[in-house]
């Protein structure tokens, strides 16, 4: 499956914004998909995932909970990242990321996802 992220830009603390991130070349229903981001130095984190089919689980990490939602729309194979309450802390690249076979418990690993977009860039100004 290939991924492409868009949405991304400059905002400043307490806005909104929303990614979106279209796939195309397999079954999007069939896939695990999720954000992570990267932070210059830092390593990449997990943001929230779906898990694929009818099980639909939703994860969040604990710093973006309450204020961000993760969503899909498997009819036109895309995902979307609404992002209210913007912080400065936010500011990363933000990647969409898909695999066929993640376990629950590996969701939050981000080598455990084998298909990544390009990422879009979010920079939130205080």
């Amino acid at each position: 499956v290939q991924l492409q992220a868009s949405g991304g830009g400059l905002v400043q603390a307490g806005d909104s914004l929303r990614l979106s991130c279209a796939a195309s070349g397999r079954t999007f229903s069939g896939y695990t998909v999720g954000w992570f981001r990267q932070a210059p130095g830092k390593e990449r984190e997990f943001v929230a995932c779906i898990r694929r089919w009818n099980d639909g689980s939703i994860y969040y990490a604990d710093s973006v909970k309450g204020r961000f939602t993760i969503s899909r729309d498997n009819t036109k194979d895309t995902l979307f990242l609404q992002m209210n309450s913007l912080k400065p802390d936010d500011t990363a690249v933000y990647y969409c990321a898909a695999d066929p076979r993640i376990i629950a418990s590996s969701v939050y690993d981000p080598r455990r996802y084998n298909y990544w977009g390009q990422g879009t860039l979010v920079t939130v100004s205080s």
